[in-house]
């Protein structure tokens, strides 16, 4: 069972340590994607500028034929998303390592992590980052097979005395 144990934690270890890595691709792969809807965003704030109109008052002349409709709905999706992914963003940005570990999985844009993702490459980390993050990892891969296996002997040693 130690042996087992031991192997659960080198596969933590392997795993967690490329997360501060695989994070700051992330980061650089959202960072990308807000600036590029900040180039629809601005067009779109300027067309409605030299029109005399707000944001949202140029929305709401996206209505009357389908097209146009259709149009209002893109348009004010591209901006929930550009607001929502600058806001991660910002956070994301100004978080410490541990801080994006808790942060991610609510933060995380399905798309861009499953592009970064695509070219991630796991490397053995040497910075003292990614030590830390595979001790972390080992600890937890370990620990969690052994108290698994702890638990489990508990169970069988009472099972046999009954």
């Amino acid at each position: 069972m130690k042996i087992l144990a031991l192997v659960a934690g080198i596969t933590g270890a392997a795993a967690l340590a490329q997360f501060p890595e695989a994070s700051t691709q992330y980061v650089q792969r959202l960072a990308g994607a807000v600036d590029e809807l900040a180039v629809v965003v601005e067009d779109f704030d300027r067309s409605a500028e030299a029109a005399g109109l707000t944001r949202y008052q140029a929305l709401d002349e996206l209505t009357g034929t389908a097209f146009l409709n259709a149009r209002n709905a893109d348009m004010t999706r591209t901006l929930t998303r550009f607001e929502a992914l600058s806001a991660d963003l910002t956070l994301l940005r100004a978080a410490g390592p541990l801080e994006r570990l808790l942060l991610m999985p609510a933060r995380l844009d399905t798309e861009i992590g499953r592009r970064a993702m695509q070219d991630f490459q796991p490397a053995l980390p040497v910075s003292f980052l990614g030590v830390g993050f595979a001790a972390i990892g080992f600890l937890a891969g370990y620990g969690l097979l052994a108290a698994l296996a702890g638990l489990l002997a508990r169970l069988l040693r009472r099972r046999q005395m009954v």
